[in-house]
């Protein structure tokens, strides 16, 4: 579904990103691991065309995407939820949902306002307050469905549960257990190592901009003195 090779990438004349090679098929879900710095962010702002890059290959769904728009890219079924939520933060919650709702892939059973509260009730208890104003896990919860709304092929979830309390955690890493039991694809970029590996099925690592190792499951088992010094604190 979504090929990277050899991507480069620079913020004007300081170049981030060397050699990151990732692939995801459908269904699956991966992750992107590695210490803060190590280009995790850059590789998705490449990818979903928020940063042109430098070289390389990204395709989508057999499309070259490589310096394709934003738009574009989430036209093809790409949706991104965001380190930093994001919200709308003067629209409702009602109104965030249904902002960018969209079926462009003609899905027999889509996304919908009642299938998202189903997701997350909160959601629906707050349906008319406005985004700025609900607590962080809600907002969390809120760019999530929002995402889920465009209906995407690739669903990519960039440090979703950072600086949430635990039950909040407890409650987003149930919602992509779901989506993955619905088999929808996901690229992942979170630190805790012990939860990626029994929801995720492949693992890529990023060291100074370059895709270093990766792996399944298993392979992370086998090799977790090695990845746990390109990830370790």
């Amino acid at each position: 579904m979504l090929s990277v090779a050899g991507l480069q990438s620079a913020y004007g004349p300081s170049q981030v990103l060397f050699d990151v090679e990732l692939e995801i098929k459908e269904g699956e879900i991966v992750t992107l691991l590695g210490r803060n710095g190590m280009g995790k962010m850059t590789t998705v702002r490449s990818i979903m065309g928020l940063l042109q890059p430098l070289s390389g290959k990204i395709s989508f769904g057999g499309r070259d995407t490589f310096g394709s728009a934003p738009e574009v890219v989430a036209r093809l079924g790409v949706g991104l939820v965001p380190e930093g939520r994001e919200t709308f933060s003067t629209l409702t919650v009602r109104e965030n949902l249904v902002a960018t709702a969209a079926n462009r892939l003609q899905r027999s059973s889509p996304w919908t306002l009642e299938h998202v509260y189903a997701l997350f009730p909160r959601l629906q208890e707050r349906a008319g307050q406005m985004a700025g104003t609900l607590s962080g896990g809600e907002q969390q919860m809120l760019v999530i469905s929002r995402a889920l709304m465009t209906n995407p092929k690739l669903l990519i979830l960039d440090e979703a549960t950072e600086g949430l309390a635990p039950v909040i955690r407890a409650e987003i890493w149930n919602c992509i257990e779901t989506l993955k039991q619905q088999g929808q694809a996901i690229l992942l970029i979170d630190k805790n190592i012990n939860v990626l590996k029994r929801l995720a099925d492949r693992h890529y690592v990023l060291e100074k901009g370059k895709t270093v190792w990766s792996g399944t499951n298993q392979d992370l088992k086998d090799n977790a003195e090695l990845v746990h010094g390109y990830v370790g604190i």
